[in-house]
């Protein structure tokens, strides 16, 4: 096992004389299956072909892209495992100071929309090489599509980056087809027929059982176009429902894109998740401090992907789909054995999951054959008749893990969706959890607590968080363990004013604990909640929904989630005032804050910080494999 090449040198080693894919990324080169670039590299390794990477090329100069040559059959190029402009950007637009995916967390090696500044530039150096991209960046900006950091709706990154074939989702069935098709001498202009593909055409004659979409100028001239043409997107999003679909620039120019590829079987799964990954960053980085995303990801495993949750806020749907793939327990006890031989593991396992922990099959049987349902959710605003709630077999797979000699804890935290929870009749799940797999805190989202807040957000009403919240307590009673629910809130979501804001104040003043941090919504490419905050209405039902846009008052909305924060006193009065919620400041022990700002810092009223307080950070961490948003 070794390392793919990073320098001609490595190439001239293995006795190579030309690559057949260069593959240009803008993280680091982390050889773990956390990170997709690796899947794909390792996967066309697998079926022969010759792959070279270049990570984190100097975007100032075209030749950093050239130290390889001309490929024999074309690139490849992926932004990295976040889109650039979110791993570059707070939601407030100002720049971030650290980057995960990089050397030492340097921040700025990488540029703006990476995918087409990469793109661009090898088409300016290689004018006639088949330039192939993926990964997150390309697939949920696939189509034209709102951007934030620009406040504008973009043309599709196919047109924008130059580049041939888009291989949207996960990318091991597109990427392995259109591979083959490269080597058999086909000219990658007449590669229009692979699924989880998107390509460029001057007429829609390839295009078969076409649906045309509205076109870009419409798009740019009318909201609620581009409202309903996001809608007609998201209901085709399955591999076994989805259409062909269409977007016209111009006179002569289309993006069409074909329907997605069809869920990998757990052999597949298997398949790709036991590839000769080497499980860490490339040790040229070693000197550089290595890669900080490693540390969270390196003893870690991932059981499935694709989610059914539904989440509006969240891409996995466009990306993943909502057909849940998973592994066999043979192959991820195979990966635990392999993590007690590392020098460096000290017998924890911190997480066994995907983007929802607990989902271990498809929602219902007949997804795998028909796929997921157009008109309505699998959980949303209530589980679904045909929905199979069963944790037996996550149960099953987490003891036969905890029980590997090495092991000490098993964790899990990638988050379980707790509305499923409650679906499942049988209730030792929570119990199983509570007493094996977390230490003290169990991290939940239920992002809101208005009813109003949630029905925009594709979550379960607050009763139904309620419940579990009463149902974890006295299971934790009974086991006599002090452990604590930790709720991730989300403030300035599409649907909340300030009305909902306070109420959410006055929810965490009666939980008894104020969030260290807090997650405002970020309106990212491809997703729901993104669409309501550019149009102002929901794309599902084209009804108007109130969007925070203004950022004085997202900043009133954040703030009073951290109302005790004595920096956050002059936003929370303002707040309080402008919804003659007077009554809310005083010294009464349902006050939110006092009349006046106190010396010290500190701040009288509200309930006591005791015991919750240290499990206050609800900043969600940024996992390498998409996890939920």
């Amino acid at each position: 096992m070794a390392y793919l090449p990073v320098t001609i040198e490595d190439m001239k080693k293995r006795g190579w004389s030309q690559a057949d894919f260069v593959y240009v990324i803008g993280d680091a080169y982390v050889d773990h299956s956390s990170f997709g670039p690796a899947i794909i590299s390792r996967l066309l390794e697998s079926y022969g072909y010759k792959v070279v990477i270049i990570s984190q090329p100097d975007w100032k100069s075209d030749d950093s892209i050239a130290v390889f040559g001309k490929p024999r059959l074309g690139f490849l190029v992926s932004s990295g495992n976040m889109d650039s402009m979110v791993n570059h950007y707070t939601v407030s637009k100002k720049k971030r100071n650290q980057d995960a995916y990089t050397p030492g967390g340097k921040a700025g090696k990488r540029p703006d929309y990476a995918t087409v500044v990469y793109s661009n530039m090898i088409r300016r150096k290689f004018h006639d090489s088949p330039i192939i991209i993926g990964g997150i960046e390309a697939s949920l900006r696939r189509l034209a599509h709102y951007d934030y950091w620009s406040n504008k709706i973009r043309r599709s990154i196919l047109i924008d980056s130059g580049a041939d074939i888009i291989s949207y989702g996960m990318g091991e069935h597109s990427i392995v087809e259109i591979a083959d098709a490269l080597n058999s001498g086909m000219d990658v202009k007449d590669i229009t027929f692979v699924a989880g593909t998107v390509y460029r055409a001057k007429n829609t004659d390839t295009a078969y059982n076409g649906l045309m979409l509205p076109s870009y100028d419409d798009l740019c001239r009318d909201k609620l176009e581009y409202a309903r043409s996001f809608n007609i997107q998201f209901q085709n999003t399955d591999a076994f429902t989805a259409r062909t679909l269409i977007e016209k620039y111009g006179e002569k120019q289309y993006v069409i894109q074909n329907p997605p590829a069809k869920p990998l079987s757990m052999q597949e799964m298997d398949d790709v998740y036991e590839l000769p990954y080497m499980g860490s960053y490339h040790p040229s980085y070693e000197k550089l401090g290595g890669v900080p995303a490693i540390n969270e990801i390196k003893f870690s495993l991932t059981s499935n992907r694709g989610c059914f949750g539904g989440c509006s806020f969240c891409a996995l749907t466009f990306h993943q789909g909502r057909i849940v793939q998973v592994r066999s327990h043979e192959s991820l006890i195979r990966e635990a054995e392999g993590m007690t031989k590392m020098p460096d593991f000290k017998g924890y396992i911190h997480d066994v999951g995907g983007p929802t922990a607990d989902f271990r099959h498809p929602a219902c049987s007949k997804q795998m054959t028909k796929g997921v349902c157009t008109n309505r959710q699998c959980l949303y605003p209530s589980p679904c008749k045909n929905l199979k709630a069963d944790h037996k077999d996550y149960i099953e797979l987490l003891r036969k893990l905890r029980a590997i000699p090495g092991v000490k804890k098993v964790f899990v935290r990638s988050g379980i969706r707790f509305d499923y929870v409650l679906a499942d009749s049988d209730q030792s799940f929570i119990r199983e959890i509570s007493k094996y797999h977390i230490s003290g805190q169990l991290r939940v989202a239920p992002e809101h607590i208005s009813d109003k807040v949630l029905e925009c957000m594709g979550k379960p009403k607050n009763n139904v968080y309620k419940a579990f919240c009463k149902r974890f307590e006295k299971i934790n009673e009974d086991l006599n363990m002090k452990q604590y629910i930790v709720p991730y809130l989300m403030s300035s979501h599409p649907g909340s004013t300030l009305k909902e804001a306070i109420e959410l104040a006055e929810y965490i003043r009666d939980l008894g604990y104020m969030p260290e941090q807090v997650q405002d919504f970020y309106p990212t490419p491809s997703t729901i909640s993104t669409c309501m905050y550019y149009t102002g209405v929901d794309p599902r039902t084209m009804e108007p929904v109130y969007v925070p846009t203004n950022p004085h008052e997202k900043a009133m909305q954040r703030a009073l989630i951290q109302y005790r924060n004595p920096e956050n006193y002059e936003l929370v009065k303002e707040a309080l005032i402008k919804e003659g919620r007077k009554d809310l400041i005083g010294m009464g022990k349902e006050c939110l804050i006092p009349p006046r700002q106190f010396g010290g810092g500190k701040q009288a009223g509200g309930s006591s910080n005791k015991n919750k307080s240290s499990a206050g950070n609800t900043n969600r961490s940024k996992k390498s494999n998409g996890k939920r948003r």
